[in-house]
């Protein structure tokens, strides 16, 4: 099943892309000569708000959830993690289908629900805010573009139950554009921002604890009505975090400070970079000695 993302080369996508009035001829129902192929050979990325969907479905914690039924990928080389759906051991078939058809299907995620339309977002240079286009899966064993119904891409998303689905992860798809068009401008995320990324979108119970600590609330500011809102209610934490970490990854504060917390902050990062800057210098220090050292006196 292809991903709700940008489509690749040697991908069933077909390469033109239309908009939301685009119409297509598509429905997929049991009896279909092609029932549950597509779930049978899975390659699904899950959004954030996929995981929490699907955890919250099945009782699980964040960790439970991603240990059993994901596994990370990196999105760009030495980047930061995306998260796919774990097949059936030893196969590509989903741990969610059944004879019947998905098991999870009022939950099911975001790529399940678009097929066969694959979402394509874009920021363009210089826009503030990403688009979104459409292009079309055509995959040789998928029999539902035989069948005589037509509809709009726009009513097939409503249909489908994906705008509440892609207007909750927009936050995140804004952070990994932003993050690919910014590029080398930013340098290569430390391991504190990739392991502070992939708790904030996908693990978060761990994100939850993390913003009620004590060493959070020293060092932000954040009204104790805010506070105790994205504390309580999941998906208010989950578009939190996409803001925190627009903080953290690009320097988009929204998240006040509290003034005496910051200013020891500072204090701390300017006196790491001194350590730093000498440990440094004493280095390049040793190095020049080591290549010019100085002649034994008789």
């Amino acid at each position: 099943m292809p991903q709700p993302s940008v489509p690749f080369p040697q991908s069933p996508v077909v390469p033109n892309m239309v908009d939301g009035a685009h119409v297509i001829q598509f429905q997929c129902h049991k009896g279909i000569g092609c029932w549950n192929a597509c779930c049978s050979n899975i390659d699904i990325s899950l959004t954030p708000y996929d995981i929490l969907r699907l955890q919250k479905r099945l009782g699980l914690s964040s960790a439970e959830f991603l240990t059993k039924y994901t596994f990370p990928y990196a999105l760009d080389k030495d980047d930061i993690a995306g998260v796919k759906f774990r097949p059936v051991e030893g196969g590509s078939a989903c741990q969610f289908m059944t004879p019947e058809g998905c098991g999870v299907y009022e939950d099911r995620p975001t790529a399940c629900r678009y097929y066969p339309v694959a979402l394509v977002s874009m920021r363009k240079e210089g826009e503030a805010f990403d688009s979104a286009s459409y292009a079309l899966v055509k995959e040789d064993h998928c029999k539902g573009h035989e069948v005589a119904r037509s509809l709009t891409i726009d009513d097939y998303r409503k249909e489908q139950g994906v705008v509440e689905y892609d207007e909750l992860a927009r936050g995140w798809r804004q952070l990994i554009l932003k993050k690919k068009s910014t590029g080398p401008a930013i340098g290569k995320p430390s391991l504190k921002s990739r392991q502070l990324f992939f708790m904030a979108c996908y693990n978060l119970d761990q994100f939850r604890a993390f913003v009620t600590s004590d060493s959070f609330c020293q060092l932000f500011a954040l009204p104790p009505e805010e506070h105790a809102k994205i504390a309580g209610d999941d998906v208010e934490l989950m578009l939190f975090g996409f803001r925190f970490l627009r903080q953290v990854l690009f320097g988009e504060e929204s998240i006040p400070l509290n003034d005496d917390a910051a200013k020891a902050r500072a204090e701390k990062v300017r006196e790491k970079r001194m350590q730093e800057e000498r440990a440094a210098a004493a280095r390049l220090a040793a190095a020049a000695d080591n290549d010019h050292p100085l002649d034994d006196e008789d």
